[in-house]
């Protein structure tokens, strides 16, 4: 048996191979091209790689074209995590030494000892791996738009608060067209001051808005030539460039975040498994997404739903030593998945009944924080979609959340 350890870098890699004792067979400095990638290919198929009985290969990555070069035919890849790489350095070396083909030898090694230990990167179709790659930029993205909108807040608070109460009462607040429109007329409280009804209807239409421009346009005037509080001329005047700087920077975002999520939108649907994630209660396409691309649709990638939970953070963890025992939530965890998994608990709250009683029942029976009983219920729940996927079924909310029996019921018995 032959394995293979792979120091993954920005413009070369290095290449080793070991056999089952642990003897370097061979190693090779490659570069991040296409002739780079073709003599990894070649040592392998030298030493006894073929489609019945391929080569597995460890490197720190999951992600790249090398990767991609790899992951073709039935071969394994195992994404060694650096930390866990780093650790097995101490195995082989007490002086702290390191070096590039070194790394890769230390990789050979880890599949060659434990690889049954650590898991190679599943196997998801095409249409999965698209959907995650845009389901993650759009949360990325997402992420990015309210970041800068957060800057853009304080910024606003500095020298314009007028701004601020005037967007309030509008959904999503400064990430709306209207706002950049209006900011864009009166960058500063002196020029918000001298704005007239007629180029704030003006401003509202450019947004796209449709009615009640009158009354809104009304409005902003009232609160934009109420009495504030101003910074010197000077300042305001920088910092109302400043602000305009930073503006640009939302546009740009709130756009990236629309053009992805409607690329979602368009891919997500087509998937086999979205008829069956879009069934659960608190997903939407979305957030459905975003969780389809963090568990894949490798039915083997996890064996149980314990695994999943595991991944997920959902379930909790113990840890225990002489006489004392402790049961906390998870830390190491897929964050994303985490995340997705926080708003669909939140959301499934009110579109389920039984997902509501078993949040109250967690609530006020167990004395759950709201965010452990969240927790918990995401638990569930994703245990209800492991379930779905591996059988193909639906959601049904009665063999979810089954009516606990009642407390006459309970006497009875």
């Amino acid at each position: 048996m032959i394995y293979c350890g792979i120091d993954w870098a920005e413009k070369t890699h290095d290449v080793a191979l070991v056999d089952d004792s642990g003897q370097l067979v061979a190693k090779r400095h490659i570069t991040d091209d296409v002739a780079g990638y073709k003599i990894p290919l070649d040592l392998l198929a030298e030493y006894g790689d073929t489609e019945e009985f391929p080569i597995p290969v460890a490197v720190e990555t999951s992600r790249g074209l090398l990767v991609a070069v790899l992951r073709t035919g039935k071969r394994q890849v195992f994404a060694i995590n650096p930390m866990a790489a780093a650790r097995y350095q101490d195995r082989h070396s007490v002086s702290r030494k390191k070096s590039d083909p070194g790394d890769a030898l230390v990789l050979a090694n880890v599949l060659r000892t434990d690889m049954h230990a650590h898991r190679p990167l599943p196997q998801d179709s095409d249409l999965a791996r698209a959907v995650a790659v845009l389901a993650r930029a759009q949360q990325d993205a997402t992420w990015n738009r309210q970041r800068i909108a957060n800057q853009l807040r304080s910024l606003l608070r500095e020298y314009y608060p007028a701004a601020l109460v005037a967007v309030e009462s509008w959904k999503n607040g400064l990430c709306r067209p209207e706002a950049h429109q209006l900011l864009k007329l009166a960058p500063t409280p002196a020029k918000a001051a001298r704005v007239t009804r007629t180029q704030l209807q003006a401003a509202l239409k450019r947004a796209g808005r449709q009615r009640g421009i009158a009354a809104d346009a009304e409005r902003l005037r009232e609160v934009l030539r109420a009495d504030w509080a101003h910074q010197p001329q000077l300042v305001e005047d920088a910092l109302g460039k400043q602000m305009l700087a930073l503006l640009m920077q939302l546009e740009a975002a709130c756009t990236s975040a629309d053009n992805l999520a409607e690329a979602v939108e368009e891919a997500f649907p087509q998937h086999p498994d979205a008829e069956i994630i879009l069934s659960f209660p608190g997903l939407g396409t979305q957030l459905g997404a975003r969780v389809l691309a963090e568990i894949g649709d490798d039915r083997q990638r996890f064996a149980d739903a314990r695994g999943l939970k595991a991944y997920a953070g959902a379930s909790p963890i113990t840890r225990a030593s002489g006489k004392k025992s402790a049961i906390t939530r998870r830390w190491v965890k897929n964050d994303r998945l985490n995340h997705a998994g926080y708003l669909w608990a939140f959301s499934a709250i009110t579109a389920s009944p039984g997902a509501k009683a078993h949040y109250r029942r967690r609530r006020d029976s167990h004395a759950d924080w709201d965010a452990a009983a969240e927790r918990n219920l995401f638990n569930r729940m994703i245990g209800q979609l492991y379930h779905c996927l591996q059988h193909g079924e639906r959601f049904d909310e009665l063999a979810a959340f089954p009516s606990p029996p009642s407390a006459t019921e309970t006497a009875a018995a």
